[in-house]
């Protein structure tokens, strides 16, 4: 065994001895099924970090790594049952390459690609001295001539290469450097037989040059478009919800604090948040162990397009329609709103619903880290209008209504240099800020809800045994506060959630051209009383 060539299951059965494991070996099967076949053999797998990226190019690396005997690790989980399992099984030559360990190997960056062939080559050298009599120009034409010359049946290479995009992380402007890795990547695998597999994993998705991707062969899954390995991005609701019961924890408190990502039509965890809760028993954030709000503070800075109304809408708990396409797959080429939101999705601060094309802040965790980021960017309005949150929510349940029309004036003013201020949408930008603190009560608020003859601009319905009324909000604007009660009530916006909860307020909001802004709160008499 070698550190690059057949290094052995070392990693995994380390992994396995930790005092949480959740299964995803049988992830190895569809990699099987994708062996040799040169239209789905190369590919890539982007998500965020602590999404268990390193986990799985290990588990692959242990599973097919020749000179080693990993049917102890894996005979009693899902992958023994699969008919593929002792075909593979230690199987392969596995070339295995961690590109972030090359860095700090190298003076400069553009000497990346070249430092791992050199130190694989060497490795060849050593396992196949018998064939390789002559000194080899480059690792593809080693490569190459013991494929051609060597008689297994599984003769060929698997590669396994984690962390792939580090250098576009890094070295965010360094293009020379970035085209010339990508030349090597290409080089390495285009129109190669000799690769059986090659799996890459990484944050970012294939760079893009122009329009089309520097190495087309792959296959891409990321948290854009996971395809076929939505359930292996993470842990899913059914595997979260074991754990909580054999580790004595609340699973609302777990999916309030940790759900949200969805991955295609799966809802998913992060699985190194989850851990760390059953671990320690404690719910907060966790990311910022890994990651800080620096990272965050960077994009947000970058204001295309309103991209700071499009988070001030998020941190009130509610979705903004993106297109992902015009995204390059790096850190630096923004045109775009919908580019940093993109990006921000692949770094696995917002989530993405791929029928709806909406992004949003999954979960508490990760809210935090906004709040984080926008106290030092200096959204100071917004900082204020959230902290103002908790005394407007009670004083709605109170239902006074000129302390709530106070304090979303207040609301509206401190955010005017964000939101334009004559304008519907910031109204409900306005709203969906002043009752920021809902989220401790109630379900995420669900704008434009149909309801008895048209639709309620912005409903909160209370979370499960948690004794508050439902509100159902309509925004006027040069109308009446009463108005938009009347407008509640003749279209029976209320009718629908009679039998879902107890007492339902109905909260109408105006405001017109002076800045003036009433409200007007009654209790709902439901039409059956």
């Amino acid at each position: 065994m070698g550190l690059y060539l057949n290094p052995g299951n070392d990693a995994f059965r380390q992994a396995l001895s930790d005092d949480i494991y959740i299964d995803k070996t049988k992830m190895i099967a569809l990699m099987n099924n994708r062996l040799n076949k040169p239209s789905v053999k190369f590919v890539c797998v982007s998500r965020p970090r602590r999404f268990g990226k390193s986990m799985a190019a290990n588990m692959l690396t242990a599973y097919y790594c020749r000179g080693c005997n990993s049917k102890e690790l894996f005979f009693k989980y899902n992958i023994a049952n699969e008919e593929t399992f002792d075909e593979h099984l230690n199987q392969h030559d596995v070339i295995y390459i961690n590109v972030q360990q090359f860095l700090r190997k190298i003076e400069s960056l553009t000497e990346l690609g070249k430092c791992i062939e050199n130190a694989v080559l060497k490795e060849i050298y050593i396992a196949y001295s018998q064939i390789l009599l002559e000194k080899q120009s480059n690792l593809p034409d080693a490569l190459t001539t013991v494929y051609m010359h060597e008689t297994r049946e599984n003769k060929g290479f698997i590669f396994i290469i984690d962390e792939w995009d580090c250098i576009f992380r890094i070295a965010k402007n360094d293009i020379k450097a970035q085209k010339n890795y990508l030349d090597f990547l290409q080089d390495l695998f285009k129109d190669r037989l000799y690769v059986n597999l090659a799996y890459m994993t990484g944050i970012l998705p294939i760079k893009k040059y122009g329009t089309h991707s520097a190495i087309n062969i792959f296959d891409e899954h990321s948290m854009i478009d996971p395809k076929n390995l939505r359930e292996y991005f993470g842990f899913t609701e059914t595997e979260v919800r074991s754990r909580c019961e054999q580790h004595g924890l609340d699973y609302d408190d777990m999916a309030r604090w940790y759900n949200g990502y969805m991955i295609g039509n799966l809802h998913i965890y992060n699985p190194k948040s989850v851990v760390d809760v059953l671990l320690w028993k404690k719910f907060k954030s966790y990311w910022t162990e890994t990651e800080t709000y620096e990272a965050l503070k960077i994009y947000l800075d970058q204001n295309f397009d309103g991209l700071k109304e499009a988070v001030v809408k998020m941190l009130g708990h509610t979705r903004c329609k993106i297109d992902p396409s015009t995204f390059q797959n790096d850190m630096t080429t923004f045109k775009t709103r919908d580019d940093v939101l993109t990006l921000l999705v692949h770094l696995g601060y917002l989530t993405f619903d791929e029928k709806k094309s909406e992004v949003f802040i999954p979960n508490q965790e990760i809210a935090q880290e906004f709040m984080r980021a926008v106290k030092v960017g200096g959204w100071d309005g917004v900082i204020k209008a959230l902290e103002r949150s908790e005394r407007l929510l009670h004083s709605t349940w109170n239902m006074d209504g000129n302390a709530v029309a106070q304090g979303i004036a207040s609301i509206h003013n401190e955010t005017s240099s964000i939101l334009k201020y004559n304008n519907e949408n910031a109204l409900t930008c306005t709203i969906l800020m002043a009752y920021y603190s809902a989220k401790a009560y109630y379900m995420n608020p669900i704008m434009e809800l149909p309801s008895g003859k048209g639709y309620a601009d912005v409903v909160y319905l209370p979370l499960r045994n948690v004794n508050r009324p439902a509100l159902v909000i309509e925004l006027k604007w040069n109308k009446s506060a009463i108005g938009a009660i009347a407008q509640i009530k003749e279209k029976q916006y209320a009718s629908w959630i009679e039998g879902y909860t107890g007492d339902i307020l109905l909260v109408g909001i105006n405001y017109n051209e002076d800045k003036e802004h009433e409200c007007a709160i009654e209790k709902y008499i439901k039409l059956s009383s």
